[in-house]
């Protein structure tokens, strides 16, 4: 009849991803899709999105890491009211990391590392071209842990004078000891790049014969403070 057209269609043999094909009368076709065609657009697809989520999570990570670490202050006054302690820490609670900067009255700042995880203490003193390490003991785990676990509620610590401990601790320098900066953990690695890097041990003193070369005080919230020194042991 006029005015109608007349409509073929036929489908292709089953199992094929052509799918079927229609032809009227005007002769216009719809072709249909190769299968290679189409398995690629579905790769290029599920490429694009590994892609994508693989460059979220690459941005999140250093955020994450952030987000982990905060920055508490120490300050401290005489009777006189005169401020003596310049101290602030970096405490990580998700690593076990807690990195102390201590500055001294002639504006010069040493750093000290706490790593809880791996049982390690590392100085750096300021303006030496050398890290100085010593294995943590219970009387340090628990000084850091009182900050780990303080630093969660304030990032201000106002230290008592009248209640505050302080006790002296000496550390013998071996200069056979240097140890090997590509068996450290990265943190430490970071921390002392570039630099040599000492085993010590504790010992009672340094006695007459020897002079104690470095020194630094490190105080917690716990009205602990730790003055620790070392000198160089003989060969």
């Amino acid at each position: 009849m006029i005015g109608h057209r007349m409509l073929r269609c036929w489908n292709l043999p089953e199992g094929t991803l052509e799918g079927g094909c229609c032809m009227d009368g005007s002769s216009s076709t719809l072709h249909p899709i190769p299968k290679k065609a189409l398995c690629v657009s579905l790769l290029a697809s599920l490429l694009l999105i590994l892609l994508a989520l693989g460059l979220t999570g690459h941005l999140r990570l250093p955020q994450k890491h952030l987000q982990s670490s905060q920055a508490v202050r120490f300050t401290a006054s005489d009777p006189n009211g005169i401020l003596f302690l310049n101290q602030s820490a970096v405490v990580d609670q998700e690593n076990g990391l807690v990195t102390f900067t201590v500055t001294t009255g002639v504006n010069q700042t040493s750093t000290v590392l706490f790593d809880t995880k791996h049982g390690i203490i590392c100085y750096h003193p300021a303006y030496q071209e050398r890290c100085l390490l010593w294995t943590m003991e219970t009387s340090d785990y628990d000084n850091v842990r009182s900050l780990l676990q303080a630093s969660a509620h304030q990032s201000q610590f106002q230290l008592s004078v009248n209640e505050t401990q302080r006790r002296t601790e000496f550390f013998g320098v071996l200069a056979a000891s240097q140890a090997d900066i590509s068996t450290l953990e990265e943190p430490i690695r970071l921390l002392c790049r570039g630099r040599t890097i000492h085993w010590t041990k504790r010992a009672e003193g340094p006695g007459r014969q020897r002079l104690v070369y470095f020194c630094i005080d490190i105080c917690f919230p716990n009205n602990i403070c730790m003055s620790v020194c070392f000198y160089y042991l003989p060969e």
